[in-house]
């Protein structure tokens, strides 16, 4: 059984709306512009959001699917099986990126540590190194600018000097 999109989308809403009244209702540490409150406050709104944005079928497309071929036999075509030798294996990548980032955040860095793990997650997604390799440039700066500098959350400097 498939839910349709405006339940799930619902649900979603209903979760995130929860978590963001619950770090709005969460007190602010006194002294520190960003508490605990901040981040259940900010996920939670995000998710709400994204199940709105499902609601309302904001960016997803409309269009009808094609039609399948009809064989010989009277049966359709259907799409081929996934190929390739290492297909099966993509379900060892998230606990086997997750132990490259524990064993060399502290000695390479978090941005060089996101950056190959990023472009090694968006290339196994199927992405074109065109894509994968200035999202793997880009997005770690943008989770160091939110969790280190926003939300002060130390993170391994590594190579990199810390300046910045």
């Amino acid at each position: 059984m498939r839910l349709p999109d405006s339940v799930t989308g619902s649900f979603l809403v209903a979760l995130g709306a929860a978590a963001a009244y619950g770090g709005w209702v969460l007190p602010p540490v006194p002294g520190q512009p960003v508490g605990p409150n901040v981040f259940p406050l900010v996920i939670g709104t995000g998710l709400a959001l994204c199940g709105l944005a499902i609601v309302f079928g904001i960016g997803h497309s409309f269009e009808e699917e094609e039609e399948l071929i009809p064989l010989e036999d009277g049966q359709a075509a259907t799409a081929p099986p996934p190929q390739g030798k290492l297909y099966g294996l993509r379900a060892l990548l998230p606990p086997a990126l997750l132990l490259f980032y524990v064993f060399a955040a502290d000695r390479l860095g978090f941005i060089i540590t996101a950056a190959i793990m990023v472009y090694v997650t968006s290339s196994a997604l199927g992405a074109k190194w065109k894509l994968a390799l200035p999202l793997a440039a880009l997005s770690p700066f943008a989770i160091h600018l939110i969790f280190g500098k926003l939300l002060r959350v130390p993170l391994p400097a590594g190579l990199l000097p810390t300046p910045w």
